[in-house]
């Protein structure tokens, strides 16, 4: 993973790098004999060019060419002979020397004193040059020859600018994409896909993009379900409450006689009522945190369900496989709430002749409780709405609010699984909850 800390701690440290070393390039650069020597338009070839003339022409034409260089560059320059003698001199060689003489530090004498040695490619002589360039001569062409390393820097300077805006809006645009998105989330105007090309980048706003995602798509899901059961609450508890709306006003109009026959009728809407208003916060209940994951008994929770299944069904046969070697980290309550609806449902719906099967079984890495009847079954086409909160299939005379699926549904998802709702080859309807061994919470 390309590390956006590590980007910018690299990038930072290159520019300083650079930067730092383009200085102290500079600075020793234009301090160094070799820079003069080697730049100065005054020096270039000269060394050259009097050994050429003074071997080729003589001493005169030597000297006259030095003459020349002083009268257009304001240097000095005396020669010097293998075995010391002046070979060539400047106009005022003797006072120099003695000026030079008199005061030793360089940093006293008014102009830069340089030293050159020249071997001749034709004699194999070697010749010792010196210059004396005056500091204002030498500071006016330290101000011409700056064009070549400001241009280095300057470049430099350039190039460093454009990796940091770079740098800067390859952190900058990614934030203002998670702000807008984070505006959008707040105004419940959030898109899927809007960070889908910023979740694309190995780093650690690519991370962040892709949890953002994932938070934004778990709380549009939160928000899309908890509008739809306020509309779906709203939509149910006003039969309930009509029915009890009319039945008052009877029981106001009737006699002693007709009242104390609407009585349990009352009582029967209110049980309606209130069994509805349970179903309801259980349903609620499993959005909030079920907390940490614990090991679940399956042996007990089966026996509970088991003995529930004797006392409101003694008619009905309930056969249970339960695989011995079956483990799974979860939530008790959550999950025996859910297989206790979907264990109604199975008893509602199956003929007493024909027992209900109970099975729980291990599937690799996940657990299969699945709870099968010998009803009806589901119309084929109502299949992938069963477990919608209310929703209840055409052509069922039982009793029931369609909460039963929704909550084993939303149960199984708190666990990281999910509900298979289907028709049995041989007959029948079986609900099966797959969840994994260790959860991972939705």
């Amino acid at each position: 993973m390309r590390s956006l800390f590590w980007r910018i701690l690299a990038t930072f440290w290159l520019a300083i790098a650079l930067v730092a070393g383009l200085s102290l390039l500079l600075g020793r650069a234009l301090n160094q004999d070799a820079w003069i020597l080697n730049l100065h338009p005054g020096l270039d070839g000269l060394d050259s060019k009097w050994v050429k003339r003074y071997e080729q022409q003589g001493p005169a034409a030597a000297q006259d060419f030095l003459e020349q260089r002083k009268r257009k560059y304001r240097i000095d320059t005396q020669v010097l002979g293998e075995s010391g003698q002046l070979l060539g001199k400047g106009t005022f060689p003797s006072r120099a020397a003695a000026f030079e003489a008199r005061h030793g530090d360089d940093r006293r004498l008014p102009w830069r004193r340089l030293t050159s040695e020249y071997t001749s490619p034709t004699s194999g002589e070697s010749y010792l040059f010196i210059y004396r360039i005056p500091h204002p001569e030498l500071a006016a062409w330290h101000r011409g020859s700056l064009f070549w390393p400001l241009s280095a820097i300057t470049i430099a300077l350039v190039v460093l600018t454009f990796f940091s805006l770079m740098l800067t809006l390859s952190i900058t645009r990614p934030l203002d994409r998670l702000r807008s998105a984070v505006h959008d989330l707040g105004q419940t105007a959030y898109q899927q896909n809007t960070l889908a090309r910023l979740a694309t980048r190995r780093d650690e706003l690519g991370l962040l993009a892709k949890d953002f995602n994932r938070m934004g798509e778990r709380l549009q899901g939160l928000i899309g379900s908890q509008r739809q059961l306020l509309r779906d609450v709203s939509h149910e508890l006003r039969s309930p409450l009509a029915r009890l709306r009319i039945a008052l006003a009877l029981a106001e109009r009737a006699d002693a006689v007709e009242r104390e026959k609407l009585w349990p009728r009352l009582n029967q809407e209110c049980d309606r009522l209130e069994a509805l208003i349970s179903e309801i916060l259980a349903l609620a209940r499993l959005d909030a945190d079920p907390g940490a994951a614990q090991p679940v008994d399956l042996a007990a929770l089966i026996g509970k369900l088991e003995e529930y299944a004797r006392l409101t069904a003694p008619h009905h046969q309930l056969r249970i496989e339960l695989d011995q070697d079956a483990r799974l980290q979860g939530w008790p309550d959550m999950l025996e709430r859910a297989l206790d609806n979907l264990l109604r449902n199975a008893l509602r719906f199956s003929p007493p002749d024909q027992p209900v099967l109970l099975s729980v079984q291990r599937r690799g890495n996940r657990l299969m409780l699945s709870v099968r009847d010998h009803g009806p079954g589901v119309a084929s086409e109502y299949l992938e709405q069963l477990g919608k909160p209310f929703f209840r299939a055409p052509g069922q005379s039982g009793s029931g609010h369609g909460l039963g699926l929704a909550i084993a549904r939303r149960a199984a998802q708190r666990h990281g699984g999910d509900l298979l709702l289907a028709n049995h080859p041989e007959g029948g309807f079986v609900a099966t909850l797959s969840v994994p061994i260790t959860p991972q919470t939705a």
